[in-house]
């Protein structure tokens, strides 16, 4: 069975399949609040766990994220708050490469694959 939530035309924003469960990519709140790499992947970050959480799952379970940078320049700033949030022991398989983004003042985003967590 595939449950998907908060499904709009183009996409949903959770899928879930076989335990296994699939984030849309995820941008921060708001770029006017956060206009620099490290407030934006903050603010991503704490939507991650909100949309994990509402699946049954954390941030020990993910499994995969791929990570998109406006530019590679982001790259330490980035990565100094990515290894704050992931869990010490729990590191995921993770991707990171330069894309453009849906709006200018975005400088990254993320898709997040996770495992439901085993009751």
């Amino acid at each position: 069975m595939i449950q998907r939530i908060e499904t709009k035309q183009r996409m949903s924003r959770i899928v879930i399949h076989n335990d296994t469960i699939y984030l849309c990519g995820q941008v921060c709140k708001d770029t006017v609040t956060e206009p620099y790499i490290k407030e934006q992947t903050t603010s991503m970050l704490e939507k991650v766990d909100q949309l994990l959480l509402d699946a049954g799952s954390d941030r020990e379970h993910i499994l995969s994220a791929t990570v998109y940078l406006r530019d590679m320049k982001d790259f330490s700033a980035m990565n100094e708050v990515w290894d704050a949030w992931v869990p010490k022991g729990h590191a995921p398989a993770r991707a990171c490469l330069e894309s453009a983004m849906a709006r200018r003042e975005l400088l990254v985003e993320i898709s997040v694959i996770a495992a439901v967590i085993p009751k």
